[in-house]
């Protein structure tokens, strides 16, 4: 089906521009959420009548979008989650998380604005790119720990999956090698 296209599309086109997209992406998608038209004399007289209104509402959008971006651009979150000691969480991060953790922070995101190819499985320091609009993207950085001190611990660069980064190498003095056995010592029983 030929669409004319009501605002910028990512990986479709751009304001105007007359592109074929399946059936049902159109039935579906664009056309219930007024971001296209279907291409016929009638509409594209009636889209060349609302371009400026159309362009003008597509720069609202975008200036607003970039103020919220120039907020956001760059900032760390914390999120606490139960993993194991690989690092494995028990669950994931997903995009839902995601917008509700900017949302407690008082940025509102909504969860198809978060560009996350898969879900979060594992602790540490993650970027997630959030689109604001078409035309506007911003990284932040997603810091998942077991706690706040291994948030902060995470932050200054420590990789907290293995026992000793997360208990410290002297939780398990007793169960090193050397403590049961002693080298210097004559083995009995050994030949030779």
């Amino acid at each position: 089906m030929d669409v004319i296209l009501l605002e910028r599309i990512s990986r479709l086109g751009q304001m105007g521009d007359t592109v074929k997209v399946k059936d049902g992406f159109a039935r579906n998608f664009l056309l219930p959420k007024g971001k296209a038209l279907r291409a016929n004399e009638a509409n594209k007289k009636k889209f060349e009548g609302q371009r400026a209104q159309l362009e003008a509402r597509n720069l609202e959008r975008k200036s607003e979008a970039q103020q919220v971006a120039d907020k956001l651009d760059g900032k760390t979150f914390v999120t606490v989650r139960s993993a194991g000691e690989t690092g494995q969480l028990y669950g994931s991060v997903s995009t839902r998380d995601i917008a509700d953790l900017l949302a407690a922070e008082g940025f509102t995101v909504a969860r198809n604005q978060v560009e996350l190819n898969q879900p979060i499985k594992t602790i540490g320091l993650t970027n997630v790119a959030i689109s604001l609009h078409a035309e506007v993207e911003v990284t932040i950085t997603l810091n998942i720990a077991r706690t706040a001190d291994e948030a902060e611990r995470q932050s200054k660069g420590e990789t907290l999956t293995t026992a000793e980064a997360i208990y410290g190498d002297d939780i398990n003095e007793n169960a090193r090698p050397d403590s049961f056995f002693d080298p210097n010592e004559d083995g009995e029983g050994d030949e030779g």
